[in-house]
């Protein structure tokens, strides 16, 4: 180890005179942008090696743990045998990325000479880590906790209670007791690492032979320590809950349901306006556009006819099967997409009580699965096979708009709800001023195998098939489908973003998303300027697929124009038979762009878009009975990120 000056290589691989000075922000010789790359360390020889220390050739000790990649244009060092038991844990909760770490890779070179100061234990990095720009810790949450609001108080202890049984069946719910562990980004909880329940519990109590076991007890201990300053109206509400999670029969789902309701009343306070901007290309090496998303503002978005779901619904399916198949497959999904909310929408404006995260997220995800065997019956009666058929991805958002009776008897029109639901490799991103959060998992190979506990990331991303789908709609059964459902809080302003993947590719949303979003945020550029900025920058930087751009603006501090649209409310409590005209009349115009673009009768997709009409009006139906059997159940832990 040393400890002079480092010295930033290029990540030009093929770059004359990679070294540049600390501090540059382009390479001098090539100009290419250079990567400080920041990592957390983790091992027991971590504490040991002084700060700007060099390690192993390679990374420099910036502050305990924190280390920084002076060649980030190199892969790390990767197990060469079976992977650590210490690793598996972050391997498993990968679907948990928006808040936990992940395995960067191993170091397993610390000294050339170990001495007893420095042992040659090998330390695994982190990356994903709380840490800004300049390699500084995020504040914690106890520095954080008396300048945030009450609803944002409310939103962290959601959010890490949700994050309470997943941790705690990989051994590692110790992490949500480090109060220095917890760092805050915004609204966004963040841990630096995880802790194994075995380190801070006694591994065997001699009288018993029983191992211990964390409990929500020890979790509420923790919380304990910010709630005396909490804000005054939520204050006595979290001590109460608080002392019910100390009881012997203290369940996460009881706790849950009545920590949402304390969220709601506090989220549904706020005003919320929204304005929405979309933009789609074929793409410059592309002649036709197998991407479809809604609302699609080249095309004429009928406000009357789509009035309940517009601007609250929002999607992008990037379709795959060629233009006999891709093209169809996510026009297929949309159509029957908007229809199906539209009746959620409408039965859960008539609830006479919240709907629960669990109900929702059970209605949406029979959505998805009707969405699927729609696509699957058109494989089917087309006769594709295998590689043949015909699927699309899926990146939607769903703005819930409940309504919530407030303590003071007051009604609150919105509970300020987001649904997001992924299948596939399309993305949602969440932008501000300050940060650019991706908000989902891509269904790869790659994540698989992470997922799987079979390989690290980035040593996953070597595969030729890292960037394979795993899954989309219509290519299968909808009995092997498993769509992403999580639920966000908008609680701040800012920027939803969905994508195809000919925007995501690469990185550039990571890396230009101030840039481009940047006069949105100050108020001198029109949201749809923005979306079409995005596809230009796509197709000037990937330019091999098609891409498809979304873009809601969520305000909840100063109140934009009302962009809702008066139209006609579909009402199950309506004529049946006028409804059903309206949404026949909406499927013929679409079959006959579809047939268009497949040149097969119209027949056949008739009867397919009948049997949707069907569906759709079968399950807006059944919600009100749904609802209303599920309303008084026992409510389960809602899953903040997608199923495994």
């Amino acid at each position: 180890m040393s400890s002079s000056q480092p010295q930033i290589y290029c990540s030009n691989l093929n770059c004359a005179a990679p070294l540049n000075d600390f501090g540059s922000s382009v390479c001098k010789s090539c100009q290419t942008p250079l990567i400080y790359r920041y990592l957390w360390a983790v091992g027991e020889a971590v504490l040991q090696i002084p700060v700007d220390s060099q390690v192993g050739g390679r990374y420099v000790v910036k502050a305990p743990q924190i280390w920084l990649d002076t060649q980030p244009g190199l892969q790390p060092d990767f197990p060469t045998a079976e992977l650590p038991d210490a690793l598996l844990p972050y391997l498993y909760l990968y679907p948990y990325r928006l808040h936990l770490p992940e395995v960067h890779g191993l170091c397993s070179k610390i000294s050339d000479r170990p001495t007893e100061d420095c042992p040659t234990e090998e330390i695994f990095l982190l990356e994903n880590v709380p840490l800004d720009n300049q390699g500084n810790l995020l504040p914690a949450i106890a520095q954080a906790w008396t300048q945030a609001t009450a609803a944002r108080q409310v939103y962290w202890l959601w959010q890490l209670l949700q994050l309470w049984n997943p941790l705690a069946e990989q051994g590692v719910s110790a992490s949500l007791l480090a109060a220095d562990n917890i760092r805050i980004e915004g609204w966004r909880v963040r841990l630096c690492q995880l802790f194994m329940d075995e380190a801070l519990l006694a591994i065997e109590d001699e009288a018993t032979l029983e191992t211990p076991m964390l409990g929500l007890a020890d979790l509420a201990n923790v919380w304990l320590g910010w709630i005396d300053q909490a804000k005054p109206e939520i204050a006595a509400s979290l001590e109460k809950l608080c002392q019910e999670m100390h009881e012997d029969d203290a369940e996460v789902g009881a706790i849950a349901a009545q920590l949402n309701q304390l969220l709601l009343e506090q989220t549904a306070q706020l005003p919320l306006r929204l304005q929405i901007a979309s933009a789609t290309d074929p793409g410059p090496q592309q002649d036709h556009n197998e991407d479809t998303c809604y609302p699609d503002f080249t095309k004429t978005v009928d406000t009357q006819a789509n009035a309940e779901v517009f601007p609250r619904l929002l999607a992008v399916c990037d379709g795959i099967g060629g233009h006999e198949g891709g093209e169809v497959a996510s026009q297929l999904a949309v159509q029957s997409l908007k229809l199906q909310i539209q009746a959620l929408l409408a039965e859960v404006a008539i609830a006479d009580s919240i709907v629960s995260p669990e109900v929702v997220a059970e209605q949406i995800e029979a959505i998805v699965r009707v969405m699927n065997d729609m696509i699957a019956a058109q494989n089917d009666m087309q006769g594709r096979e295998a590689r043949r058929r015909m699927g699309t991805t899926l990146i939607m958002a769903l703005q819930l708009p409940q309504q919530v009776l407030l303590s003071t008897g007051q009604v609150a029109e919105n509970s300020h709800e987001l649904y997001l639901v992924n299948v596939g490799d399309s993305r949602a991103y969440w932008l501000t001023p300050r940060y650019c959060h991706q908000l989902t998992v891509d269904d790869d190979v790659a994540a698989r195998e992470v997922r799987m506990g079979r390989s690290l990331y980035r040593e996953a991303l070597k595969r030729p098939d890292s960037g394979s789908l795993i899954q989309a709609l219509g290519t299968r059964d909808s009995e092997f489908l498993r769509p992403s459902i999580q639920r966000l809080l908008l609680e701040e302003d800012g920027i939803l973003l969905l994508c195809s993947d000919g925007l995501s590719d690469n990185g550039w949303v990571e890396s230009s998303w101030l840039e481009i979003m940047g006069e949105v945020f100050r108020g001198k550029k029109p949201l749809s300027e923005a979306a079409q900025a995005w596809v230009d920058l796509a197709n000037q930087n990937n330019g091999h697929d098609n891409v498809s751009v979304v873009l809601l603006d969520c305000h909840v501090s100063t109140p934009l124009p009302d962009v809702s649209f008066p139209g006609v409310r579909f009402s199950l409590n309506s004529d049946w038979s006028e409804s059903s005209r309206e949404l026949l009349q909406e499927a013929t115009t679409v079959d006959e762009q579809i047939d268009s673009s497949v040149g097969k009768s119209k027949s056949i997709n008739k009867l397919l878009w009948i049997g949707l009409i069907l569906a759709s009006l079968l399950i807006g139906s059944g919600l009100a009975i749904w609802f209303q059997v599920h309303r008084t159940s026992q409510p389960r832990q809602e899953q903040l990120t997608p199923k495994s």
